[in-house]
C-alpha cells in the first residue's frame, strides 16, 4: 500500500497524537520526503507550507515527537501519528497542545495553562 500524496498539493495532513493520554496534540502536513524521513529517523518531521521546507518537529525549541505508532485512513491520504512528546508542549505558543482554546457559549476561550515561556524558548514573539 502506498500514501496518497495526490491531493492537496502533494501533501498528506498529519493529526499528532500523545501515545499514552490520547491528546490530540496538533495538526501538521508531510510531503513524501518527510514522511520518509519521520519513518527513518523516528522524529517526526513535517513540510512548512510558509517557509516551503522541511522542518523537524523540535529543532528549535528541543521538544522533539518520538513516534510511537502511524496509522492512515482508509483513503490513505492522512496520517494520525502517536507520539512521545519529548519536552513540556507543542505548540509555538507555549501550551502542552496547539488546541488549547475551545468554543464556550459562542466564545473562544484558552483552556489550559501554559507549560513553558515560548520567548525564552523561540526568543522574541513567539
Amino acid at each position: 500500500m502506498e500514501l496518497d500524496f495526490s491531493k492537496l498539493d502533494g501533501l498528506i495532513t498529519a493529526v499528532i497524537q500523545d501515545h499514552a493520554s490520547g491528546e490530540v496534540l496538533m495538526v501538521g502536513f508531510m510531503n513524501e520526503e518527510a514522511y520518509r524521513k519521520t519513518v527513518e529517523s523516528g522524529f517526526a518531521t513535517f513540510y512548512s507550507r510558509s517557509r516551503k521546507k522541511l522542518w523537524i518537529k523540535g529543532e528549535s525549541s528541543g521538544h522533539r515527537l518520538v513516534v510511537k505508532e502511524m496509522r492512515t485512513d482508509c483513503d490513505a491520504d492522512a496520517l494520525l501519528i502517536k507520539v512521545e512528546a519529548l519536552g513540556p508542549g507543542v505548540c509555538h505558543e507555549g501550551y502542552r497542545s496547539c488546541f488549547f482554546r475551545k468554543l464556550d457559549s459562542g466564545e473562544w476561550i484558552t483552556s489550559g495553562e501554559r507549560a513553558f515561556d515560548p520567548a525564552s524558548v523561540y526568543g522574541g514573539k513567539a
